[in-house]
């Protein structure tokens, strides 16, 4: 069974995204992995702008715009099996559904996926909402960098 460790989160291929066996805490650690990726794994030399395959693979006419709104529905699907309320999961969506529709835009769209990072959006609202258990699994970025001090 192939797998990957990442600070101390483990990725087992051969289990794909089902889930089972992991805890919220996990699972809301994965999705925080798959919000970096999409929306800030990324960051321009020389500036503070951050960005991720959300917009590169939105360069790609029609076929990047939906593989880059599959993915953000996956992190939805993921909260609502989480026990995200109907209200945070509508949410959710509506942020996913602007993304998509301004992101079917040349150049304007890509721009807008830079600035807007809906699954950054959606990652915050299920934090919000789990409270400490979203952030038990492993420390965001901003608690890292405060320990550092």
């Amino acid at each position: 069974m192939p797998s990957s460790r990442i600070n101390d989160l483990s990725f087992d291929i051969a289990a794909g995204f089902g889930g089972a066996g992991l805890s919220r805490a996990q699972r809301l650690a994965r999705i925080d992995a798959l919000a970096t990726l999409m929306d800030t794994a990324f960051i321009v030399p020389g500036t503070n702008i951050r960005f991720g395959f959300d917009a590169l693979l939105g360069l790609v006419p029609g076929i990047g715009d939906v593989v880059t709104t599959a993915m953000s529905l996956y992190i939805v699907k993921e909260a609502r099996a989480l026990g995200a309320p109907r209200r945070i999961v509508a949410r959710m969506l509506a942020n996913v559904a602007l993304d998509g529709v301004v992101g079917v835009v040349p150049l304007v769209g890509d721009l807008f996926d830079v600035a807007f990072r809906s699954n950054r959006k959606n990652l915050a609202l299920l934090q919000r909402h789990f409270g400490d258990e979203a952030r038990a699994y492993y420390p965001t970025r901003s608690q890292v960098d405060s320990s550092d001090g």
